[in-house]
């Protein structure tokens, strides 16, 4: 019998070292796993381009079908490619055989169930855990399920520009780093319908990651793009993470820009064409955000964070739009999933109509608000969290406390939201303040505490 690594279960995935920690026997197991918790009915697979993805994929498949599952098998895409997938056409389940943004020594699998609602460690991914680490998947079914080819990049394609009227599209400069991951599929088929002159940086899809990781998170993975962006003096940068559902942009001096300014950007395009409308943004977020949405008599939302929260919540409040600061931004009108290019042409369009450089759109923000981004600490375990909570709660008491994700503490002239990872013994800081002197005045202060 195989042995599975209770560690590859995650908050939101699946996710570990590939051969070490999962494997194909692994992946046939987890296949059974899902179908088993899905019942009987069809799901989407789709993967990305990582060395290990093809035959990891053949295994989940192989599971999936010994359980009596049919499986459309849409091959190399993205993660919401496989949520369009399933929404679309009213299917059980789908999974994305990912590492999204890690290394290449990486791999997992994301999984949904109908309509594209993730599964999570709440709901899906626990009972797949115990299903395989006390033995107990259900004998496999009489009938096998079986596997049909699934054709997903025209429709999807489509899909995606329909949120934008193409025609008003402004010839920009645009420079493109598809980290060598799905965007490189992908983007093409958007792009080549506007206007935009681009240069596309790491467009070959190939999972060794012969330039940088597809992080554009961490600062070394984004010199190429912003060396780019700098060098052609270009209107905007866009990158993306390995499967392509999170998207990441540069402006025309090369400076990096939070997820909070583009959930507050993103929200300003959402609300331009329907007022008054709800947005969802996670506790973190820099408070540009719900001063945007007032703006325009909008109903801004906090929420804690991870993708399960926030689709959950969209749904309870018919949001039209929410975003996260990490990147992960929800539609509506794209069956309340996160998309990695919907992001990329509404920000073009917002700077087409409104007749701005991104630099430019950005200046009121980056002038009244000064966020420190997320500030990481390493704890001796977890254990340790609660006692590191309690005292920040006592240490702040005279301000607005609240405990909708970790601790959130608020001030006239200053805020922060401090809370444990999902997967890694760390604190996260998110903090802002009202100047940059206050910022990081404030800031240390907190961090003393937390690593006290």
């Amino acid at each position: 019998m195989t042995e599975i690594n209770s560690d590859i279960f995650k908050a939101y995935d699946v996710r570990g070292l590939y051969p070490g920690e999962l494997n194909e026997d692994t992946f046939r197991l987890l296949g059974r796993a899902f179908a088993a918790f899905l019942g009987p009915g069809t799901v989407a697979v789709t993967r990305d381009m990582r060395l290990s993805s093809p035959s990891l994929t053949k295994a989940f498949i192989d599971g999936v079908t010994l359980q009596g599952v049919n499986v459309r098998d849409g091959g190399l895409g993205g993660t919401d490619m496989m949520y369009y997938a399933v929404a679309s056409a009213g299917l059980i389940g789908g999974a994305m055989i990912t590492a999204s943004h890690n290394p290449k020594q990486y791999n997992g699998c994301k999984m949904v169930k109908a309509e594209a609602f993730p599964l999570s460690g709440e709901s899906g991914i626990r009972e797949m855990k115990e299903m395989l680490l006390s033995g107990s998947l259900p004998a496999p079914s009489a009938t096998p399920g079986t596997v049909t080819p699934l054709a997903i990049m025209a429709p999807y394609v489509d899909h995606v520009m329909s949120f934008i009227d193409p025609t008003v599209i402004q010839p920009f400069n645009t420079v493109l780093d598809a980290g060598s991951g799905i965007a490189g599929l992908v983007a093409p088929h958007l792009f080549d319908r506007l206007p935009c002159k681009t240069t596309r940086l790491c467009f070959d899809v190939d999972g060794t990651f012969p330039n940088h990781e597809a992080n554009p998170l961490i600062e070394e993975n984004r010199r190429d793009i912003v060396a780019e962006v700098v060098r052609q003096k270009a209107d905007i940068g866009i990158a993306w993470d390995g499967d392509a559902d999170r998207c990441f942009f540069i402006d025309g001096s090369g400076e990096f820009i939070a997820g909070d300014f583009i959930t507050a950007l993103l929200a300003e395009a959402a609300l331009m064409k329907q007022p008054g409308a709800t947005i969802i943004y996670d506790v973190r977020a820099s408070y540009a955000v719900k001063d945007t949405v007032a703006r325009y008599n909008g109903r801004a939302l906090m929420n804690r964070v991870g993708h399960a929260f926030i689709k959950r919540r969209m749904r309870e409040e018919d949001g039209l739009f929410g975003g996260e600061v990490t990147g992960h931004y929800y539609f509506k009108d794209n069956f309340y999933a996160d998309n990695g290019f919907i992001p990329a042409l509404l920000i073009l369009e917002l700077m087409s109509r409104k007749g701005q450089s991104l630099r430019d759109l950005l200046a009121p923000l980056r002038d009244r608000y000064f966020i420190s981004g997320e500030i990481n600490t390493k704890v001796s375990s977890m254990a340790v969290v609660p006692e590191k909570i309690e005292r920040l709660a006592k240490e702040y008491r005279h301000g607005h406390v609240y405990h909708l994700d970790g601790i959130s503490v608020e001030f006239d002239d200053w805020h922060f939201n401090v809370r444990a990872s999902n997967t890694e013994p760390l604190l996260r800081l998110n903090l802002e303040g009202t100047t940059p002197e206050i910022m990081e005045k404030r800031r240390d202060e907190v961090l003393a505490i937390i690593r006290g």
